[in-house]
């Protein structure tokens, strides 16, 4: 049955309420499971995220594939705790091909990645074409490791993944600060004396069994992205790697949620496409509505500055007028500001409009007059614009045409530390390099604050 068309039927809200009543015991166990694999795999992954080996992750996953063939054939058995530790073996042989191949030969990490990658998941194929072809018990099910399903998962799969998600869990937050340095810079974790070794192959190990212990649920092809879509999401929503880390936990534990709520109500859709799914858009809603670093918020800031820039470009340039009239007169029209600045009409006429709601200028018949405050910005402006024209001429030694371009746009984002600074550097602060006055700073911060 198609999902949407699932959704239009009035069993939905009772199959949705008996997802939460948790009257089948098996939905309690999935939920649980994928929840803990959604944090456990999101925290560490963090640390690959950080360390610039985000695809190692997904190399993996497709070399525990035929560890878990080669366990099925040496044992005959679907154990769990078979079948993990025989993907565990494999996978930690292909982690060390991936170290030492660039390490020993002259083969670039990427490259060995992506050979190791496919030789080892060429192989699983061939031992699971091989392992379809013999007539054993227990046989069916294994292709379902490819892409996960979470309907096939018993209770001891659950346990196991319960209890190695727990391990990687109370790891991390044991070995918190060790890991944080590590991954930040390895060098000067090794000069205080941490055994860096020590620590990175107990990384590897975590980052192993989470990527093991879940290919049951998401999958080999997809378990790369539960591992490094949490934390490229969080990221849009902090700094700090403890912030970040939680962030991370709970995105992967929400798309558990939503994931194993769709499975139940659609059992045709599988858990692990809908997580990867469900953490897709977690990621782009992150991407755009992060509140510091989401693409909403900067086009607003962009937006905000290209304004606040234009404002101030009208400002200083009616003190240009005012200065070339020997601030005589006053009063000035759209065509004297175009004359000196070169803006379309449209948004000449909307900016000095904000400029009078904001009573920086007064509008009246004859024109547009700066106010004290306006005045004392525009002032202001002038003069952290001829500073740096100065700065450039003194200590960039370009010539005074070259430096106009350079100051327009750094008048708009000096402070008045940074002021006083190149005040204290020039041996010219009087004049700027086309023989301009600079304005005094007193008289500057005294129009600006009136």
């Amino acid at each position: 049955m198609d999902a949407f068309n699932l959704l239009e039927t009035p069993s939905v809200w009772s199959n949705w309420l008996a997802f939460w009543s948790f009257e089948d015991i098996n939905v309690l166990w999935v939920l649980m499971g994928s929840i803990l694999l959604g944090m456990s795999a999101s925290v560490i992954g963090g640390f690959a995220f950080l360390r610039k080996r985000s695809l190692v992750g997904d190399a993996l996953a497709h070399a525990a594939l035929p560890g878990v063939m080669m366990a099925f054939l040496l044992f005959q058995s679907r154990d769990p705790l078979v079948m993990f530790l025989g993907a565990v073996t494999s996978s930690f042989i292909g982690f060390y091909l991936i170290d030492w191949l660039p390490k020993n030969t002259k083969i670039k990490a990427d490259a060995a990645l992506a050979i190791t990658l496919s030789f080892f998941f060429a192989l699983g194929l061939m031992l699971l074409s091989y392992i379809q072809g013999l007539e054993v018990d227990n046989k069916s099910g294994l292709d379902k490791i490819l892409f996960g399903q979470a309907a096939a998962m018993t209770q001891k799969d659950i346990k196991l993944l319960g209890y190695v998600a727990l391990f990687v869990l109370s790891c991390v937050v044991l070995f918190f600060q060790k890991f944080r340095l590590i991954a930040f810079s390895a060098t000067y974790a090794r000069t205080i004396g941490i055994a860096v070794n020590r620590y990175e192959l107990l990384l590897a190990l975590l980052i192993v069994m989470s990527v093991v212990v879940g290919l049951q649920l998401v999958g080999v092809v997809l378990m790369a992205a539960v591992l490094l879509t949490p934390v490229a999401a969080a990221r849009f929503w902090s700094n700090q790697l403890s912030h970040i880390l939680i962030i991370a936990a709970a995105l992967g534990a929400l798309s558990a949620i939503i994931s194993t709520q769709i499975s139940y109500l659609a059992p045709a859709m599988p858990t692990g496409p809908w997580m990867v799914v469900s953490l897709s858009a977690l990621f782009f809603l992150s991407l755009l509505f992060a509140p510091e670093k989401g693409l909403l918020k900067r086009y607003t800031e962009h937006n905000k500055l290209r304004k606040r820039v234009a404002e101030e470009n009208v400002l200083r340039t009616l003190y240009k007028l005012l200065e070339r009239k020997d601030f005589q007169h006053k009063t000035f029209n759209i065509a004297d500001i175009q004359a000196l600045r070169s803006m379309p009409l449209e948004h000449l006429q909307a900016t000095l409009k904000q400029l009078c709601k904001k009573a920086l200028i007064t509008s009246s018949t004859a024109g547009f007059e700066m106010t004290t405050t306006g005045f004392g910005l525009a002032e202001q402006l002038t003069r952290r614009h001829r500073l740096w024209e100065n700065y450039l001429t003194e200590h960039a030694e370009l010539t005074p045409q070259q430096v106009h371009q350079h100051a327009e746009r750094i008048e708009h984002i000096l402070t008045p530390s940074q002021e006083l600074q190149l005040q204290a550097e020039l041996t010219n602060s009087q004049s700027d390099p086309h023989g301009n006055l600079i304005p005094n700073a007193n008289s500057a911060s005294q129009g600006d604050s009136k």
